[in-house]
Protein backbone atom coordinates (compact mmCIF):
# COMPACT_ATOMS: atom_id res chain seq x y z
CA UNK A 1 0.00 0.00 0.00
CA UNK A 2 1.37 3.43 -0.95
CA UNK A 3 1.36 6.49 1.31
CA UNK A 4 -1.36 7.98 -0.88
CA UNK A 5 -3.51 4.85 -0.44
CA UNK A 6 -2.97 4.99 3.31
CA UNK A 7 -4.13 8.60 3.50
CA UNK A 8 -7.24 7.81 1.46
CA UNK A 9 -8.11 4.76 3.54
CA UNK A 10 -7.79 6.64 6.82
CA UNK A 11 -9.91 9.50 5.48
CA UNK A 12 -12.73 7.09 4.60
CA UNK A 13 -12.88 5.41 8.03
CA UNK A 14 -14.69 6.72 11.04
CA UNK A 15 -13.00 7.56 14.33
CA UNK A 16 -13.89 4.21 15.94
CA UNK A 17 -12.11 2.33 13.15
CA UNK A 18 -9.07 4.59 13.46
CA UNK A 19 -9.04 4.04 17.21
CA UNK A 20 -8.86 0.29 16.60
CA UNK A 21 -5.97 0.77 14.16
CA UNK A 22 -3.99 3.04 16.47
CA UNK A 23 -5.03 1.73 19.87
CA UNK A 24 -1.92 2.94 21.65
CA UNK A 25 -3.70 5.73 23.54
CA UNK A 26 -2.80 8.54 21.13
CA UNK A 27 -5.71 10.85 20.16
CA UNK A 28 -7.23 10.20 16.75
CA UNK A 29 -8.31 13.79 16.07
CA UNK A 30 -7.90 17.39 17.22
CA UNK A 31 -11.16 17.43 19.18
CA UNK A 32 -9.99 14.54 21.35
CA UNK A 33 -6.47 15.93 21.82
CA UNK A 34 -7.75 19.39 22.79
CA UNK A 35 -9.36 17.87 25.89
CA UNK A 36 -6.02 16.68 27.26
CA UNK A 37 -3.50 19.21 28.59
CA UNK A 38 -0.40 17.20 27.64
CA UNK A 39 -1.47 17.12 23.99
CA UNK A 40 -2.41 20.82 24.02
CA UNK A 41 1.11 21.57 25.25
CA UNK A 42 2.56 19.36 22.49
CA UNK A 43 0.52 21.22 19.84
CA UNK A 44 1.59 24.59 21.25
CA UNK A 45 5.23 23.53 21.01
CA UNK A 46 4.77 22.46 17.39
CA UNK A 47 3.17 25.78 16.42
CA UNK A 48 5.91 27.70 18.26
CA UNK A 49 8.56 25.77 16.33
CA UNK A 50 6.79 26.49 13.04
CA UNK A 51 6.45 30.20 13.80
CA UNK A 52 10.05 30.46 15.03
CA UNK A 53 11.22 28.81 11.82
CA UNK A 54 9.28 31.34 9.70
CA UNK A 55 7.57 28.48 7.86
CA UNK A 56 4.50 30.36 6.59
CA UNK A 57 2.72 33.68 6.18
CA UNK A 58 -1.00 34.51 6.27
CA UNK A 59 -2.39 35.49 2.87
CA UNK A 60 -5.42 35.42 0.58
CA UNK A 61 -5.62 32.39 -1.66
CA UNK A 62 -4.85 33.49 -5.26
CA UNK A 63 -7.26 32.52 -8.01
CA UNK A 64 -6.44 29.23 -9.68
CA UNK A 65 -4.73 27.85 -6.57
CA UNK A 66 -6.03 25.23 -4.15
CA UNK A 67 -5.19 25.12 -0.45
CA UNK A 68 -3.90 21.81 0.86
CA UNK A 69 -5.64 20.53 3.96
CA UNK A 70 -3.72 19.94 7.19
CA UNK A 71 -4.29 17.66 10.15
CA UNK A 72 -2.73 16.90 13.51
CA UNK A 73 -0.90 13.63 14.08
CA UNK A 74 -0.09 12.52 17.62
CA UNK A 75 2.60 10.14 18.82
CA UNK A 76 3.76 9.00 22.24
CA UNK A 77 7.55 8.62 22.11
CA UNK A 78 8.86 5.77 24.25
CA UNK A 79 12.32 4.48 25.14
CA UNK A 80 13.60 0.91 24.90
CA UNK A 81 11.90 0.01 28.21
CA UNK A 82 8.53 1.20 26.97
CA UNK A 83 8.56 4.23 29.27
CA UNK A 84 7.10 7.49 27.96
CA UNK A 85 9.78 10.03 27.02
CA UNK A 86 7.58 12.76 25.54
CA UNK A 87 4.35 13.48 23.72
CA UNK A 88 4.76 14.70 20.17
CA UNK A 89 2.23 16.53 17.98
CA UNK A 90 2.91 17.05 14.29
CA UNK A 91 1.04 19.36 11.96
CA UNK A 92 0.98 17.41 8.71
CA UNK A 93 -0.08 18.45 5.21
CA UNK A 94 -2.47 16.01 3.56
CA UNK A 95 -0.08 14.85 0.89
CA UNK A 96 -2.71 13.05 -1.17
CA UNK A 97 -4.00 16.44 -2.36
CA UNK A 98 -0.94 16.60 -4.59
CA UNK A 99 -0.83 14.52 -7.76
CA UNK A 100 1.55 11.60 -7.82
CA UNK A 101 4.06 11.59 -10.65
CA UNK A 102 4.76 15.32 -10.57
CA UNK A 103 8.36 16.25 -9.85
CA UNK A 104 8.20 18.47 -6.77
CA UNK A 105 10.84 20.54 -7.01
CA UNK A 106 41.87 -0.86 18.21
CA UNK A 107 39.53 1.61 17.95
CA UNK A 108 36.90 1.79 20.64
CA UNK A 109 34.68 4.32 18.97
CA UNK A 110 31.39 5.11 20.67
CA UNK A 111 28.26 5.98 18.70
CA UNK A 112 26.27 9.13 19.52
CA UNK A 113 22.87 10.36 18.45
CA UNK A 114 21.13 13.68 17.75
CA UNK A 115 17.57 14.45 16.74
CA UNK A 116 16.37 17.33 14.56
CA UNK A 117 13.24 18.57 16.34
CA UNK A 118 11.42 19.60 13.14
CA UNK A 119 13.59 18.40 10.27
CA UNK A 120 11.21 19.08 7.40
CA UNK A 121 10.58 22.62 8.63
CA UNK A 122 14.16 23.42 7.65
CA UNK A 123 13.73 22.70 3.93
CA UNK A 124 13.17 25.64 1.59
CA UNK A 125 10.39 25.49 -1.01
CA UNK A 126 10.78 26.77 -4.55
CA UNK A 127 7.09 26.46 -5.53
CA UNK A 128 4.01 28.30 -4.32
CA UNK A 129 2.17 26.06 -1.85
CA UNK A 130 -0.85 27.11 0.22
CA UNK A 131 -2.35 25.27 3.18
CA UNK A 132 -5.44 25.71 5.29
CA UNK A 133 -5.05 27.18 8.77
CA UNK A 134 -4.73 24.43 11.40
CA UNK A 135 -7.60 23.61 13.75
CA UNK A 136 -7.22 25.39 17.07
CA UNK A 137 -4.78 27.95 15.71
CA UNK A 138 -6.78 30.00 13.20
CA UNK A 139 -6.08 33.75 13.22
CA UNK A 140 -9.12 35.53 14.61
CA UNK A 141 -10.79 37.77 12.07
CA UNK A 142 -8.91 36.10 9.20
CA UNK A 143 -10.48 32.64 9.20
CA UNK A 144 -11.12 32.91 5.44
CA UNK A 145 -7.41 33.27 4.62
CA UNK A 146 -4.81 30.59 4.00
CA UNK A 147 -1.13 30.12 4.81
CA UNK A 148 1.54 30.41 2.12
CA UNK A 149 4.41 28.07 2.92
CA UNK A 150 7.94 29.44 2.81
CA UNK A 151 9.43 26.18 4.02
CA UNK A 152 8.35 22.57 3.80
CA UNK A 153 5.87 20.96 6.17
CA UNK A 154 5.56 17.29 7.15
CA UNK A 155 3.32 15.45 4.70
CA UNK A 156 4.22 17.49 1.61
CA UNK A 157 5.77 15.58 -1.24
CA UNK A 158 8.36 18.35 -1.46
CA UNK A 159 9.33 17.99 2.21
CA UNK A 160 11.80 15.07 2.10
CA UNK A 161 13.63 16.49 -0.92
CA UNK A 162 13.70 20.02 0.51
CA UNK A 163 15.11 18.84 3.86
CA UNK A 164 17.60 16.48 2.24
CA UNK A 165 18.83 19.21 -0.12
CA UNK A 166 19.38 21.62 2.72
CA UNK A 167 21.16 19.22 5.08
CA UNK A 168 23.25 17.83 2.20
CA UNK A 169 24.35 21.35 1.19
CA UNK A 170 25.09 22.22 4.82
CA UNK A 171 27.25 19.14 5.39
CA UNK A 172 29.28 19.70 2.24
CA UNK A 173 29.80 23.39 3.09
CA UNK A 174 31.20 22.25 6.46
CA UNK A 175 33.84 20.04 4.90
CA UNK A 176 32.01 16.71 4.83
CA UNK A 177 32.20 14.39 1.84
CA UNK A 178 29.06 12.53 0.82
CA UNK A 179 29.78 8.84 0.35
CA UNK A 180 29.07 7.94 -3.31
CA UNK A 181 28.18 4.38 -2.32
CA UNK A 182 25.81 5.22 0.57
CA UNK A 183 24.18 8.61 0.14
CA UNK A 184 23.05 8.90 3.75
CA UNK A 185 26.66 8.68 4.95
CA UNK A 186 28.97 11.70 5.35
CA UNK A 187 32.67 11.63 6.22
CA UNK A 188 34.96 14.41 7.43
CA UNK A 189 38.71 14.07 7.87
CA UNK A 190 40.68 16.66 9.85
CA UNK A 191 44.30 16.50 11.00
CA UNK A 192 44.41 12.73 10.70
CA UNK A 193 41.12 12.20 12.54
CA UNK A 194 37.82 11.08 11.03
CA UNK A 195 34.18 11.85 11.81
CA UNK A 196 31.44 9.66 10.31
CA UNK A 197 27.82 10.84 10.26
CA UNK A 198 24.82 8.76 9.21
CA UNK A 199 21.55 10.56 8.49
CA UNK A 200 18.11 8.95 8.59
CA UNK A 201 15.43 11.61 7.97
CA UNK A 202 15.57 13.62 11.22
CA UNK A 203 17.86 11.29 13.20
CA UNK A 204 21.64 11.61 13.16
CA UNK A 205 24.12 9.10 14.52
CA UNK A 206 27.82 9.75 14.45
CA UNK A 207 31.13 8.25 15.51
CA UNK A 208 34.79 8.87 14.95
CA UNK A 209 38.34 8.74 16.19
CA UNK A 210 38.50 11.96 18.23
CA UNK A 211 35.91 13.04 20.85
CA UNK A 212 36.81 16.69 20.29
CA UNK A 213 35.33 16.43 16.81
CA UNK A 214 32.05 15.30 18.40
CA UNK A 215 31.76 18.42 20.53
CA UNK A 216 32.53 20.70 17.62
CA UNK A 217 30.02 18.88 15.43
CA UNK A 218 27.26 19.07 18.06
CA UNK A 219 27.92 22.76 18.66
CA UNK A 220 27.64 23.80 15.00
CA UNK A 221 24.62 21.54 14.37
CA UNK A 222 22.68 22.91 17.36
CA UNK A 223 23.52 26.43 16.18
CA UNK A 224 22.33 25.79 12.62
CA UNK A 225 19.29 23.63 13.44
CA UNK A 226 17.06 23.17 16.46
CA UNK A 227 18.32 19.82 17.68
CA UNK A 228 18.28 17.54 20.70
CA UNK A 229 21.59 16.06 21.86
CA UNK A 230 20.55 12.55 22.89
CA UNK A 231 24.08 11.54 23.82
CA UNK A 232 25.36 7.97 23.66
CA UNK A 233 23.12 5.98 21.33
CA UNK A 234 20.92 3.55 23.26
CA UNK A 235 17.78 3.25 21.12
CA UNK A 236 17.61 3.91 17.38
CA UNK A 237 14.75 3.08 14.99
CA UNK A 238 13.51 0.35 17.33
CA UNK A 239 17.00 -1.11 17.83
CA UNK A 240 18.34 -1.27 21.38
CA UNK A 241 22.05 -0.52 21.70
CA UNK A 242 24.18 -1.33 24.74
CA UNK A 243 27.69 0.14 24.53
CA UNK A 244 30.45 -0.98 26.90
CA UNK A 245 34.19 -0.42 26.90
CA UNK A 246 34.86 -3.71 25.13
CA UNK A 247 31.78 -4.35 23.00
CA UNK A 248 28.46 -3.20 21.57
CA UNK A 249 25.32 -5.34 21.78
CA UNK A 250 22.35 -4.61 19.52
CA UNK A 251 18.93 -6.24 19.75
CA UNK A 252 15.22 -5.65 19.25
CA UNK A 253 13.96 -7.29 22.42
CA UNK A 254 11.23 -4.71 23.10
CA UNK A 255 10.06 -4.85 19.50
CA UNK A 256 10.00 -8.65 19.59
CA UNK A 257 7.81 -8.53 22.71
CA UNK A 258 5.45 -6.13 20.92
CA UNK A 259 5.12 -8.56 17.99
CA UNK A 260 4.30 -11.48 20.28
CA UNK A 261 1.71 -9.37 22.09
CA UNK A 262 0.19 -7.98 18.90
CA UNK A 263 -0.34 -11.44 17.42
CA UNK A 264 -1.41 -13.00 20.74
CA UNK A 265 1.61 -15.30 21.01
CA UNK A 266 3.19 -13.94 24.20
CA UNK A 267 2.14 -17.09 26.08
CA UNK A 268 3.11 -19.56 23.35
CA UNK A 269 5.39 -22.55 23.89
CA UNK A 270 9.00 -21.84 22.75
CA UNK A 271 10.69 -23.93 20.09
CA UNK A 272 14.37 -24.35 19.18
CA UNK A 273 14.36 -23.53 15.42
CA UNK A 274 12.36 -20.99 13.36
CA UNK A 275 11.55 -23.41 10.54
CA UNK A 276 10.90 -27.13 10.64
CA UNK A 277 13.66 -29.24 9.11
CA UNK A 278 12.60 -30.67 5.76
CA UNK A 279 9.47 -28.51 5.47
CA UNK A 280 8.15 -27.89 1.94
CA UNK A 281 5.60 -25.12 1.45
CA UNK A 282 3.60 -24.51 -1.70
CA UNK A 283 1.20 -21.84 -2.89
CA UNK A 284 -1.03 -24.69 -4.07
CA UNK A 285 -1.54 -26.19 -0.59
CA UNK A 286 -5.18 -27.27 -0.26
CA UNK A 287 -5.93 -25.58 3.03
CA UNK A 288 -8.15 -22.81 4.28
CA UNK A 289 -7.38 -19.24 3.24
CA UNK A 290 -5.91 -16.71 5.69
CA UNK A 291 -6.71 -13.00 5.60
CA UNK A 292 -3.88 -11.57 3.38
CA UNK A 293 -3.85 -8.21 5.20
CA UNK A 294 -3.35 -9.90 8.55
CA UNK A 295 -0.68 -12.23 7.15
CA UNK A 296 1.20 -9.36 5.48
CA UNK A 297 1.18 -7.45 8.75
CA UNK A 298 2.72 -10.44 10.53
CA UNK A 299 5.36 -11.03 7.87
CA UNK A 300 6.23 -7.34 7.67
CA UNK A 301 6.69 -7.18 11.44
CA UNK A 302 8.96 -10.22 11.34
CA UNK A 303 10.97 -8.82 8.45
CA UNK A 304 11.93 -5.72 10.41
CA UNK A 305 13.12 -7.97 13.22
CA UNK A 306 15.73 -9.44 10.86
CA UNK A 307 17.71 -6.18 11.26
CA UNK A 308 19.34 -7.74 14.33
CA UNK A 309 18.20 -11.35 13.97
CA UNK A 310 19.85 -12.95 10.91
CA UNK A 311 18.95 -16.34 12.41
CA UNK A 312 15.30 -15.90 11.33
CA UNK A 313 15.99 -14.43 7.87
CA UNK A 314 15.52 -17.63 5.88
CA UNK A 315 12.31 -18.53 7.70
CA UNK A 316 10.86 -15.03 7.20
CA UNK A 317 11.86 -15.05 3.53
CA UNK A 318 10.17 -18.42 3.10
CA UNK A 319 6.76 -17.30 4.42
CA UNK A 320 7.11 -14.01 2.51
CA UNK A 321 6.59 -15.94 -0.72
CA UNK A 322 2.96 -16.63 0.13
CA UNK A 323 1.64 -13.20 1.13
CA UNK A 324 -0.74 -12.80 -1.80
CA UNK A 325 -2.78 -15.92 -1.08
CA UNK A 326 -1.77 -17.31 2.33
CA UNK A 327 -3.07 -20.63 3.61
CA UNK A 328 -3.23 -22.11 7.09
CA UNK A 329 0.01 -24.05 6.42
CA UNK A 330 1.80 -20.77 5.72
CA UNK A 331 0.31 -19.20 8.84
CA UNK A 332 1.45 -22.21 10.87
CA UNK A 333 5.00 -21.70 9.55
CA UNK A 334 4.86 -18.01 10.51
CA UNK A 335 3.60 -18.87 14.01
CA UNK A 336 6.54 -21.23 14.41
CA UNK A 337 8.87 -18.25 13.89
CA UNK A 338 7.04 -16.47 16.71
CA UNK A 339 7.47 -19.52 18.94
CA UNK A 340 11.20 -19.49 18.20
CA UNK A 341 11.38 -15.76 19.00
CA UNK A 342 9.59 -16.42 22.29
CA UNK A 343 12.44 -18.69 23.38
CA UNK A 344 15.18 -16.33 22.16
CA UNK A 345 13.53 -13.01 23.01
CA UNK A 346 16.74 -11.39 24.29
CA UNK A 347 18.96 -12.48 21.40
CA UNK A 348 20.92 -10.02 19.30
CA UNK A 349 24.37 -9.37 17.85
CA UNK A 350 27.47 -8.82 19.96
CA UNK A 351 30.22 -6.75 18.32
CA UNK A 352 33.54 -6.84 20.17
CA UNK A 353 36.18 -4.17 19.57
CA UNK A 354 38.92 -5.42 17.32
CA UNK A 355 41.81 -4.30 15.15
CA UNK A 356 40.95 -6.92 12.52
CA UNK A 357 39.35 -5.08 9.61
CA UNK A 358 39.65 -7.87 7.07
CA UNK A 359 36.43 -8.35 5.11
CA UNK A 360 35.40 -11.96 4.51
CA UNK A 361 32.24 -13.37 2.97
CA UNK A 362 30.41 -16.70 2.83
CA UNK A 363 28.17 -17.70 -0.06
CA UNK A 364 25.78 -20.62 -0.29
CA UNK A 365 22.76 -21.91 -2.19
CA UNK A 366 20.27 -24.73 -2.12
CA UNK A 367 19.20 -26.18 -5.46
CA UNK A 368 15.61 -26.03 -6.69
CA UNK A 369 14.30 -25.59 -3.17
CA UNK A 370 11.04 -23.91 -4.17
CA UNK A 371 8.61 -26.71 -5.04
CA UNK A 372 6.42 -24.42 -7.16
CA UNK A 373 8.92 -22.90 -9.61
CA UNK A 374 12.06 -24.95 -8.76
CA UNK A 375 14.14 -21.81 -8.21
CA UNK A 376 17.04 -21.89 -5.76
CA UNK A 377 17.79 -19.64 -2.79
CA UNK A 378 20.91 -17.48 -2.53
CA UNK A 379 22.38 -16.77 0.88
CA UNK A 380 25.44 -14.76 1.82
CA UNK A 381 26.93 -13.11 4.89
CA UNK A 382 29.94 -10.85 5.50
CA UNK A 383 32.14 -10.43 8.56
CA UNK A 384 34.71 -8.00 9.87
CA UNK A 385 35.84 -9.68 13.05
CA UNK A 386 33.77 -12.44 14.65
CA UNK A 387 30.23 -11.13 14.09
CA UNK A 388 28.15 -10.80 10.92
CA UNK A 389 27.26 -7.26 9.87
CA UNK A 390 25.45 -7.74 6.55
CA UNK A 391 23.52 -10.72 5.20
CA UNK A 392 20.97 -11.77 2.60
CA UNK A 393 18.63 -14.64 1.81
CA UNK A 394 16.72 -14.37 -1.45
CA UNK A 395 15.19 -16.61 -4.07
CA UNK A 396 17.18 -16.57 -7.31
CA UNK A 397 15.50 -14.93 -10.35
CA UNK A 398 16.33 -17.85 -12.68
CA UNK A 399 15.97 -21.63 -12.70
CA UNK A 400 19.41 -23.25 -12.51
CA UNK A 401 20.22 -26.61 -14.07
CA UNK A 402 22.60 -27.96 -11.44
CA UNK A 403 23.92 -27.48 -7.93
CA UNK A 404 27.10 -26.07 -9.44
CA UNK A 405 25.17 -23.43 -11.37
CA UNK A 406 23.04 -22.47 -8.36
CA UNK A 407 26.20 -22.00 -6.26
CA UNK A 408 27.83 -20.03 -9.09
CA UNK A 409 24.86 -17.64 -9.29
CA UNK A 410 24.90 -17.22 -5.50
CA UNK A 411 28.64 -16.54 -5.50
CA UNK A 412 28.19 -13.85 -8.15
CA UNK A 413 25.58 -12.10 -5.99
CA UNK A 414 27.92 -12.16 -3.01
CA UNK A 415 30.80 -10.82 -5.12
CA UNK A 416 28.66 -7.87 -6.26
CA UNK A 417 27.94 -7.10 -2.61
CA UNK A 418 31.62 -7.51 -1.74
CA UNK A 419 32.63 -4.93 -4.37
CA UNK A 420 30.12 -2.45 -2.93
CA UNK A 421 31.43 -3.11 0.59
CA UNK A 422 35.04 -2.66 -0.51
CA UNK A 423 34.19 0.70 -2.07
CA UNK A 424 32.26 1.76 1.02
CA UNK A 425 35.06 0.75 3.40
CA UNK A 426 37.57 2.66 1.30
CA UNK A 427 35.51 5.82 1.82
CA UNK A 428 35.69 5.16 5.57
CA UNK A 429 39.52 4.87 5.43
CA UNK A 430 39.33 1.09 5.88
CA UNK A 431 40.53 0.12 2.42
CA UNK A 432 40.90 -3.62 1.81
CA UNK A 433 44.39 -4.07 0.38
CA UNK A 434 44.07 -7.82 -0.19
CA UNK A 435 41.41 -9.55 -2.31
CA UNK A 436 38.24 -10.26 -0.35
CA UNK A 437 37.75 -13.96 0.31
CA UNK A 438 34.38 -15.45 -0.65
CA UNK A 439 33.99 -18.88 0.95
CA UNK A 440 32.04 -21.44 -1.10
CA UNK A 441 31.46 -25.12 -0.31
CA UNK A 442 31.16 -26.30 -3.94
CA UNK A 443 34.44 -27.03 -5.76
CA UNK A 444 32.78 -27.16 -9.20
CA UNK A 445 31.41 -23.63 -8.77
CA UNK A 446 34.86 -22.42 -7.71
CA UNK A 447 36.45 -24.00 -10.80
CA UNK A 448 33.79 -22.44 -13.01
CA UNK A 449 34.38 -18.99 -11.50
CA UNK A 450 38.13 -19.18 -12.18
CA UNK A 451 37.84 -20.47 -15.75
CA UNK A 452 37.95 -17.58 -18.27
CA UNK A 453 36.94 -19.87 -21.12
CA UNK A 454 33.25 -20.36 -21.95
CA UNK A 455 32.42 -23.98 -22.58
CA UNK A 456 29.41 -26.29 -22.62
CA UNK A 457 28.97 -26.15 -18.86
CA UNK A 458 28.60 -22.37 -18.77
CA UNK A 459 27.57 -21.07 -22.19
CA UNK A 460 23.85 -21.14 -21.29
CA UNK A 461 24.34 -19.06 -18.12
CA UNK A 462 23.27 -15.42 -18.41
CA UNK A 463 26.39 -13.32 -19.09
CA UNK A 464 25.72 -11.05 -16.10
CA UNK A 465 26.59 -13.93 -13.77
CA UNK A 466 30.09 -14.13 -15.26
CA UNK A 467 30.94 -10.80 -13.60
CA UNK A 468 32.59 -12.89 -10.88
CA UNK A 469 35.34 -13.91 -13.32
CA UNK A 470 36.27 -10.28 -13.99
CA UNK A 471 36.49 -9.54 -10.27
CA UNK A 472 38.76 -12.53 -9.71
CA UNK A 473 40.96 -11.49 -12.65
CA UNK A 474 41.27 -7.97 -11.17
CA UNK A 475 42.17 -9.56 -7.79
CA UNK A 476 39.36 -7.75 -6.02
CA UNK A 477 38.00 -11.04 -4.71
CA UNK A 478 39.14 -14.61 -4.49
CA UNK A 479 36.87 -17.63 -4.15
CA UNK A 480 37.96 -20.06 -1.46
CA UNK A 481 36.72 -23.53 -0.62
CA UNK A 482 35.23 -24.10 2.83
CA UNK A 483 33.79 -27.32 4.26
CA UNK A 484 30.01 -27.48 4.49
CA UNK A 485 30.11 -27.70 8.30
CA UNK A 486 31.91 -24.32 8.34
CA UNK A 487 29.68 -22.65 5.74
CA UNK A 488 28.13 -19.81 7.77
CA UNK A 489 25.73 -18.90 4.95
CA UNK A 490 24.06 -22.32 5.12
CA UNK A 491 21.57 -20.93 7.66
CA UNK A 492 20.18 -18.60 4.95
CA UNK A 493 19.33 -21.21 2.32
CA UNK A 494 17.52 -24.16 3.86
CA UNK A 495 15.81 -25.56 7.00
CA UNK A 496 18.35 -27.10 9.35
CA UNK A 497 18.39 -29.61 12.21
CA UNK A 498 18.49 -28.10 15.67
CA UNK A 499 22.18 -28.86 16.35
CA UNK A 500 23.29 -27.51 12.94
CA UNK A 501 21.11 -24.43 13.30
CA UNK A 502 22.53 -23.61 16.74
CA UNK A 503 26.09 -24.01 15.45
CA UNK A 504 25.60 -21.70 12.48
CA UNK A 505 23.73 -19.20 14.64
CA UNK A 506 26.78 -19.11 16.88
CA UNK A 507 29.04 -18.54 13.87
CA UNK A 508 26.98 -15.44 12.98
CA UNK A 509 27.58 -13.97 16.43
CA UNK A 510 23.95 -14.14 17.54
CA UNK A 511 23.72 -14.47 21.32
CA UNK A 512 21.47 -13.59 24.24
CA UNK A 513 21.90 -10.37 26.23
CA UNK A 514 22.32 -12.41 29.44
CA UNK A 515 24.96 -14.55 27.74
CA UNK A 516 27.19 -11.81 26.38
CA UNK A 517 30.65 -13.11 25.85
CA UNK A 518 29.20 -16.61 25.32
CA UNK A 519 26.88 -18.33 22.91
CA UNK A 520 23.15 -18.67 23.35
CA UNK A 521 21.71 -22.14 23.56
Amino acid sequence: MSLQDLYEVTERHDNLTLFCLFADCEPVNFQEAALDEKWRIAMDEEIKAIVKNDTWELTTLPKGHKAIGVKWVYKTKRNANGEIERHKARLVAKGYSQKAGIDYDENKWKIFQMDVKSAFLNGFLEEEVYIEQPLGYMVKGHEDKVLRLKKALYGLKQAPRAWNSRIDKYFQEKGFTKCPYEHALYVKEKDGDILIVCLYVDDLIFTGSNPSLFEEFKRVMIKAFEMTDIGLMTYYLGIEVKQNEEDIFISQESYAKEILKRFKMNDCKPISTPVECGVKLSKYDECEDIDPTFFKSLVGSLRYLTCTRPDILYAVGLVSRYMENPKTTHFKAAKRILRYIKGTINFGLLYSFSNDYKLIGYSDSDWGGDVDDRKSTTGFVFFMGDTAFTWMSKKQPIVTLSTCEAEYVAATSSVCHAIWLRNLLKELSLAQEEPTEICVDNKSAIALSKNPVFHDRSKHIDTRYHFIRECIARKEVQVKYVKSQDQAADIFTKPLKQEDFARFRSLLGVTGSSLRGGVGS
